[in-house]
């Protein structure tokens, strides 16, 4: 079985978030299921540095008005075709923002461009690779199946995953005739969307298939509290939505071998996770006593719960607990976070920014994580906490309420308890959540019970690699 995967972020080569970990991860995972997969990306300078050898396929002259070539190599497992075109990625700035962190004006053109020749590519671009189905990723990838539905491409099945429904690629209508589209696709069964264009929108109404990232959100999505507008086009398609949780790199992410830690532990020995604590405290310049550290690792948004967080550290603080942060994201929530810290010196510390490693230094030596986002089609951090032996402290929403189990009655009495749930999503809610996480801290018996359970949780793609693969095939069986 042949796949053509379409996103706009791919790891390690290049990431923001969440997108670009599944699209690295799961075509590895399907790969031990006999499935080939060859992964379209833009030539972003962070791509283009990491590329080595290219061969080059095609020479395409007029990407919606723009030359470019298609590359083929092999970086890191994964099979790419990187679309080098200079005039649309080669720039200062991530992938989506520039410099002073505004979108791109042109962001339109930069992802119907990879659509564009995505589509060509399933429709016989190559001639060597034929793909049996296209899984195209979130918005940036999502005229891909619209392109396919309205060209020669039309009888080739599709996979729409949607990551963050948040997210949706609306732009005016001025736009329409450069997207080289027929008059017809401009249609409320198409890419209309109240008299815009929607990439998101008329991929949900063109792909085989919709898939989002845990269970728990493809229910979410139908409801307007977490539709985003979307509801109803979700809903009439709702036979053909799927909801398959998200998995983690397990190689990458494992206590037992990982080089970014103070010292390798397991389940069976927690005892050198002391190590990764005492370097925690040392980089946050956080107190040594027993309190229990509870960590962050997020982007400080509404939507990740942050602004929460000013309202309940202090409370933390009175009641024992220390907090380290690693994330950035709005002025003034990092601002908050900022004078808390400088409130409580010892107590809180944060660095503004992201770096992987400290990340895994977090899972690995905080006691517990805070997750208490408003919305998480499924989340990784919590998977990552899981494996690490942090406990996860998480909203009760979308893929969070999938792979934690709460620490109430019954599970401590069954043993499977592997977090810490709360609901309403709203400051009560976090400050009952931490006092119930200390209070669980302190019986050290159970902390550990907790800890192991959620270590031998199954949060690798085996399981669900293996349902993309039973859908892959049941699509591709009906249009055979």
């Amino acid at each position: 079985m042949n796949i053509l995967s379409v996103t706009s972020e791919i790891y390690p080569l290049v990431k923001t978030g969440g997108l670009a970990d599944v699209a690295g991860a799961l075509p590895l995972a399907l790969k031990s299921l006999g499935i080939r997969t060859r992964t379209l990306v833009p030539g972003y300078p962070a791509v283009m540095k990491r590329l080595a050898k290219p061969v080059e396929r095609l020479h395409l002259p007029d990407v919606l008005g723009v030359g470019a070539r298609l590359l083929e190599v092999t970086c890191e497992g994964l099979e790419l075709l990187v679309l080098d075109c200079p005039a649309l990625y080669d720039r200062v700035g991530g992938p989506y923002l520039d410099a002073t962190g505004n979108d791109f004006p042109d962001n339109w053109k930069r992802f119907a461009a990879l659509s564009w020749v995505g589509a060509e590519i399933a429709g016989g671009l190559l001639d060597d690779f034929q793909p049996d189905l296209v899984h195209a990723h979130d918005w940036q990838g999502a005229l891909t199946p619209v392109y396919m539905r309205y060209g020669r491409a039309h009888a080739v099945p599709s996979v729409l995953t949607i990551h963050n429904i948040a997210f949706q690629g609306q732009f005016g209508f001025n736009i329409f005739a450069e997207l080289r589209l027929p008059p017809h696709a401009f249609a409320m069964d198409g890419i209309e969307y109240y008299g815009d264009i929607g990439y998101l929108k008329g991929g949900l109404q063109s792909a085989t298939a919709i898939t989002t990232v845990s269970p728990s959100y493809a229910g979410e999505i139908l409801q307007p509290s977490f539709g985003m507008g979307l509801e109803g086009v979700i809903a009439a398609r709702e036979n053909v939505l799927h909801g398959i949780v998200n998995g983690i790199d397990v190689e990458t992410w494992d206590p037992a071998r990982d080089p970014e830690i103070a010292a390798p532990y397991s389940a069976a020995n927690l005892k050198p996770r002391a190590a990764s604590r005492e370097a925690l405290c040392e980089h946050f310049n956080l107190d040594r006593d027993s309190g229990p550290i509870f960590s962050i690792v997020s982007r400080l948004t509404w939507q990740k719960g942050m602004d929460l967080l000013p309202e309940v550290v202090d409370d933390l603080v009175a009641h024992g607990g220390k907090l380290a942060i690693l994330g950035s994201g709005d002025a003034a929530l990092e601002g908050a976070l900022l004078n808390a810290a400088a409130r409580h010196r010892g107590r809180i510390g944060i660095t503004i920014g992201y770096n992987e490693q400290l990340s895994h230094l977090l899972q690995a030596g905080a006691d517990a994580i805070l997750v208490p986002s408003r919305f998480e089609p499924c989340g990784l951090t919590q998977l990552y906490a899981l494996r690490y032996g942090c406990i996860p402290v998480v909203a009760r929403t979308g893929g969070l309420a999938d792979t934690v189990i709460d620490a109430n009655h019954a599970a401590l009495q069954a043993k499977c308890a592997t977090g810490v749930q709360f609901s309403p999503i709203n400051a009560d809610g976090l400050r009952q959540a931490i006092h119930r996480t200390i209070r669980l801290y302190a019986d050290r018996k159970l902390w550990t019970q907790i800890q192991k359970q959620g270590m031998k949780a199954d949060v690798s793609w085996i399981r669900s690699a293996g349902r993309y693969a039973e859908l892959y095939s049941s699509l591709i069986s009906r249009t055979a």
